[in-house]
């Protein structure tokens, strides 16, 4: 793929919402991870890409953040493209405005609104009465951004195989889901581990498991982290106390300390197993720092392309 191409198969993607996974197609996802390596490569090379010289793109954030916030507003400035941030401070949904009268005002101001939210309903809101783009920068139910930008890690590795095992450690929450459904979207074996009643929902799981099994893979759930992880290829964790849930705290730590990403349980996995985790990191609960900094871990490279992924999902879609 080169420079010009990009306008040539954004036709299949102007103007659409990425509230979901399920929004795009597997070969729309792969396409993605193309124009992210473009992209990726010409900033490497010092290459200006003004894909979106003179427009506007609002970041609405309900949720504190570090990778979404920054990679989205330093994507939108290298592709040519004004970064308003708003928190809901700035906005007069905390006095009662209604999201679609925020959605019909803001679209005569900006080109796409990237929403990170505490609710999914807020993004469904935001998308019916919008016509622009609405981008899911994080909700209750999903993280599509940062599921793309992780399959992206591994694509452009050369390390996203069929036959590959990619292990979730930790909670079923919106990371974990995203990852499902794009796993059994790529054709990737995929076992969520995690302690009694920390599972995925149900619709997560019954929509993942029959896309995987319609790809030839699989997309299942285990008590059991030792035998969970034997032969993993991939172990990604995740914190085991996300923002709202500081009320199961002790309870979370005493269910998820089995469950722990340490070296003894590493030593399991594949020999070239690879560790990820989409940060921030509690270390010394959810992972060891022995884990973390060492030689399998490419957590850090993910980080690094969320800028990348989420510049590929803005130039195509405004």
């Amino acid at each position: 793929m080169n420079y010009s191409d990009i306008l040539r198969v954004k036709e299949n993607f102007q103007g659409r919402d990425l509230l979901s996974i399920s929004d795009i197609s597997k070969e729309e996802v792969l396409i993605i991870f193309e124009v992210a390596k473009l992209l990726k490569d010409m900033l490497k090379r010092g290459e200006p890409h003004p894909l979106l010289q003179g427009k506007s793109i609002a970041l609405l954030f309900e949720k504190p953040s570090t990778r979404t916030r920054v990679s989205f507003e330093v994507g939108t400035y290298q592709l040519g493209a004004y970064p308003l941030f708003l928190s809901r401070q700035d906005l007069q949904l905390g006095r009662g405005e209604t999201i679609g009268d925020t959605a019909r005002t803001l679209e005569r101001y900006v080109n796409a609104i990237m929403a990170r939210v505490f609710k999914q309903d807020t993004l469904e809101e935001l998308a019916k009465y919008a016509r622009i783009p609405v981008i899911n920068g994080l909700s209750d139910k999903e993280h599509p951004c940062q599921a793309l930008g992780d399959f992206f890690t591994l694509w452009e590795r050369g390390e996203l195989k069929k036959e590959m095992k990619f292990v979730f450690l930790g909670d079923g929450n919106n990371v974990c889901a995203s990852l499902a459904l794009l796993a059994a979207k790529l054709g990737v074996n995929f076992l969520h581990i995690s302690p009694p009643g920390y599972e995925l929902p149900a619709s997560i799981r019954a929509k993942a498991s029959t896309e995987a099994s319609a790809n030839g893979v699989y997309s299942l759930h285990t008590n059991n982290p030792q035998g969970g992880i034997r032969d993993a290829n991939v172990i990604y964790t995740d914190v085991w106390v996300s923002m709202g849930q500081e009320e199961e705290t002790e309870k979370r730590k005493s269910d998820f300390l089995p469950y722990q990403l340490n070296q003894s349980l590493l030593k399991l996995a594949s020999p070239d197993v690879k560790v990820m985790h989409c940060l921030p990191a509690r270390r010394g609960e959810e992972i060891t720092d022995e884990v973390m900094d060492g030689p399998h871990s490419i957590i850090f490279d993910q980080a690094e392309n969320r800028l990348h992924i989420q510049k590929a999902i803005l130039a195509l879609l405004v």
